[in-house]
């Protein structure tokens, strides 16, 4: 059976989950193989070989954190060249697309980037996306070169599925290039003790109609009673209401959760583009004409103000 290159997210070997879900995916059109880089690298063999990776090729280097993404890169071509693999699976972040959009040009393939689901074909692996603003889902393969594939967060179950995860030391060459961008400092993200917005299995979105900065206390207390992210609109975000890093929508960031609710939010073709891949979407608007509610699998037509802080005591009395 084919083998199938896994990039790994991980931050000192805690393998985050948008990994998992490509190892998920990688085992319907090959053997995984993951490809661990930097700082804790080995330690991520153990979840990468229960969630069935056969081999974990592993590097550590301090290019790797002193430099920006093409240390990354020199190894993942490395591991290609050393493998010949079906395919290539980045997680779709910003860094993981731009490594991979990188790998792409290197060796001289195509490249499909946020794909929301991976099944196997006679010529190689289809890749589901969703194309202008989520209005259409298409399928797509590479027909030029080994395909390389980033895929969005939260597009598949993660599933166990032990393997032999045996670590082996990959041999890296930096390039020239490697050592031309680097990192002069770093600031430590504070943390809200809420999960990773892209990585969320439930977001809950606060808009224009969230009126200040002083009433997103209520969107973070729901999305506090459900163990949710919280995002925002552009416009919530323009308005200096909420941080740009919690921004969903096409300028901001894309998300796929199991649930998404929208509060306040008109659902202009801007924000839609970042969350209409969600499974189940959930909307709160006073007004019954609102965009937001012709993708909608629940509505309801009322003030957040009144409709949310229910919502909350409702949920916390449920599980309490």
């Amino acid at each position: 059976m084919a083998e199938v290159l896994v990039y790994v997210d991980h931050v000192d070997g805690a393998v985050r989950k948008p990994t998992l879900e490509l190892l998920t995916l990688a085992r319907r059109i090959g053997e995984p193989v993951a490809v661990a880089l930097g700082s804790g690298a080995e330690n991520t063999a153990a979840a990468l070989a229960e969630h069935g990776a056969v081999k974990v090729l592993t590097h550590d280097a301090a290019e790797y954190a002193d430099y920006l993404v093409v240390p990354k890169v020199d190894a993942l071509q490395a591991a290609y060249e050393a493998v010949s693999p079906a395919a290539v699976l980045v997680p779709s972040s910003a860094e993981g697309k731009e490594i991979a959009a990188r790998l792409a040009v290197r060796i001289g393939s195509g490249i499909i980037t946020d794909a929301t689901d991976l099944e196997a074909g006679d010529e190689g692996p289809v890749a589901t996306q969703s194309a202008f603003a989520a209005s259409f889902t298409t399928k797509s393969r590479i027909a030029k070169g080994t395909p390389v594939i980033t895929v969005k967060p939260n597009s598949a179950a993660v599933e166990a599925a032990p393997a032999a995860g045996a670590v082996e030391a990959l041999a890296v060459t930096f390039s020239d290039k490697a050592t031309g961008t680097k990192v002069t400092a770093r600031v430590p993200r504070e943390s809200t003790g809420r999960p990773e917005l892209t990585e969320a299995a439930i977001v809950v979105s606060g808009g224009r109609g969230v009126n200040g900065a002083e009433n997103f206390s209520v969107i973070e207390n729901l999305a506090d009673s459900l163990g949710a992210a919280v995002g925002a609109s552009r416009a919530a975000v323009d308005a200096g209401w909420y941080p740009h890093t919690n921004q969903v929508g096409q300028t901001g960031k894309s998300v796929s959760p199991q649930l998404y609710i929208a509060s306040g939010i008109s659902g202009a073709i801007q924000h839609r583009a970042g969350m209409q891949t969600s499974k189940t979407i959930v909307a709160i608007n006073k007004d019954a004409e609102a965009p937001i509610f012709d993708l909608v699998d629940y509505g309801v037509v009322g003030d957040l103000f009144d409709v949310v802080p229910q919502l909350t005591e409702e949920i916390k009395s449920r599980k309490g």
